[in-house]
């Protein structure tokens, strides 16, 4: 039999679902569920109907029942808040209410003979990772739902990252129940990064295993597992997720960069420019990074990430003090950083980056913080934008809601290239907390010798504490990185307690009585 309703098409002799002619991919438990409703659509169908039909009598939790109910909605375009087709009456059970019919099924033509694989795809120029189908090892086929829930989540979460492409669950989800050469499927997909895992469960615990691969040559870039309580398995599915995401970018961003590097210099385009440029502002070459930067700019003067980074290599020039020429430099990062705003669109990596430059060189601190949430809005699982906005918080003199931030973003990407240690150990200073902001700091100057705040807080630190003899030798450090230790700063402090703190604390370790 055929029930007929809206655009849909649910044939029971074939098991399959369809809307405007497209199939849609539903659960066996699922189907089961919907082709109930609609026999049963004169009636309001109880729990004890739909267990005794459905899942053939045996004991089932209600938040089972209850996400099979969400899944039967999604898959025939409802949801629990329109109720447009099934709807749930309290205490009742539940009844498909929208106008449906019955039709014989219709008559299937011959096979034809299996057509010609498609052509491989060509492996584009930004990157693209695809998401395959997680394997169930439970044992359980009842929990496929879970496991599928879990990816789904997973690729909506991805694909907040704006610079990455992800494929569609419709095409990934080919592969469910194949075993899988991953080196095919980048081929085939025209990926070139594969994320798959496993999830075994037992009880109410719950393991989920994931490893990302460059699918052209089999190299592991990155694994990891996740363990939690299945109390709200929404909730769990939610924390992977972001986890995963979080994790995954700068994983990505990194072997994109060492891609771009193997490349030949004779044949750059703008992107691989930036990524170059990319590997060169982490390592702090910020001279030939911003040079890079520029010429990519000049190629493509609307290529947001680029306008972005070059915003971000002029700040970092100008306030660390090693830019003799910044008076041109400072108003080259104020019209990278504006130019980066207007072309960013829903870009978080570029609305984080602009927002911290301009910040630095003297816009409005309120419009920033603005910029920043925008950009967390499009993307939650931004760890460098939680970053950021934990420096724009401690500028704004919220120094324990900059901790808080800090904290979000090492949670969220623990092994990115940029740790929050620098700031966690600025917003301790600033806290007043000297004893707890030194390891902080000492860290950062491990993470980034070449980069001189640190050394300057870490100093001022040392001064206040009365520990003179380590000011010192943390300034003669701080002498080689930069000839300059002036106390000059163009600090973006709106607290003056913050700045003073700072600057006589600096004064003390160079010896200044005044």
């Amino acid at each position: 039999m055929r029930f007929l309703f809206g655009d849909h098409v649910l044939d029971t002799a074939h098991r399959e679902l369809s809307r405007g002619g497209e199939q849609i991919a539903v659960e066996p438990q699922v189907f089961d569920l919907l082709v109930y409703l609609l026999q049963n659509r004169e009636r309001v169908v109880s729990k004890h109907d739909l267990l005794a039909s459905v899942w053939g009598g045996r004991i089932v939790s209600d938040a089972t029942l209850d996400s099979r109910i969400r899944a039967a909605r999604r898959a025939v375009g409802d949801s629990g808040t329109a109720q447009t087709l099934i709807r749930t009456f309290a205490r009742k059970g539940v009844r498909f209410v929208g106008e449906a019919r019955e039709a014989k099924p219709a008559a299937r033509a011959p096979e034809m003979p299996a057509e010609p694989r498609p052509p491989e795809l060509a492996l584009p120029d930004r990157p693209l990772i695809a998401v395959l189908p997680f394997v169930n090892l439970s044992g359980d086929p009842e929990q496929e739902y879970f496991v599928d829930g879990m990816v789904e989540e997973i690729i909506t979460a991805l694909s907040r990252i704006r610079w990455l492409f992800v494929i569609a669950r419709n095409s990934s989800f080919t592969y469910k129940g194949q075993a899988t050469d991953l080196r095919r499927v980048g081929r085939e997909l025209g990926v070139r990064y594969v994320l798959e895992g496993s999830v075994p469960r037992g009880g109410n615990r719950v393991r989920i295993s994931a490893q990302l691969i460059e699918a052209e040559t089999g190299a592991h870039l990155w694994a990891d597992r996740f363990d939690g309580s299945l109390e709200d398995v929404f909730d769990l599915q939610d924390k992977v997720a972001s986890s995963v995401a979080g994790v995954i970018e700068p994983e990505l961003q990194a072997a994109e960069t060492v891609r771009s590097a193997r490349r030949r210099t004779s044949d750059l385009s703008a992107y691989d420019l930036y990524l170059r440029a990319y590997a060169m502002y982490w390592a702090y070459q910020l001279r030939p990074a911003l040079a890079l930067l520029e010429e990519a700019i000049a190629r493509d003067p609307h290529y947001g990430p680029t306008l972005g980074l070059a915003a971000q290599c002029c700040q970092h020039l100008v306030a660390n003090l090693n830019a003799p020429d910044r008076d041109v430099i400072g108003p080259k990062g104020i019209d990278f950083g504006r130019r980066a705003v207007e072309v960013a669109g829903d870009n978080p990596g570029v609305l984080a980056n602009a927002a911290m430059a301009l910040a630095v060189f003297g816009e409005d601190l309120d419009a920033m913080i603005a910029l920043v949430d925008r950009a967390l809005a499009f993307n939650p699982n931004y760890a460098r934008g939680w970053h950021t906005s934990s420096w724009l918080r401690l500028w704004a003199g919220e120094a324990n809601l900059a901790i808080e931030h800090a904290k979000i973003s090492f949670r969220l990407s623990p092994r990115a290239t940029e740790m929050p240690t620098a700031l966690i150990g600025t917003a301790l200073f600033f806290s007043g907390r000297f004893e707890e902001a030194v390891p902080s700091l000492r860290l950062a100057i491990e993470d980034r010798p070449a980069s001189p705040n640190p050394y300057r807080y870490l100093a001022a630190c040392y001064a206040h504490m009365g520990l003179l003899d380590e000011a010192r030798a943390t300034i003669a450090r701080l002498r080689a990185v930069t000839p300059e230790v002036s106390v000059d700063l163009p600090l973006p402090y709106r607290n003056p307690q913050h700045r003073e703190l700072f600057l006589s604390g600096l004064r003390l370790a160079l010896g200044e009585t005044t």
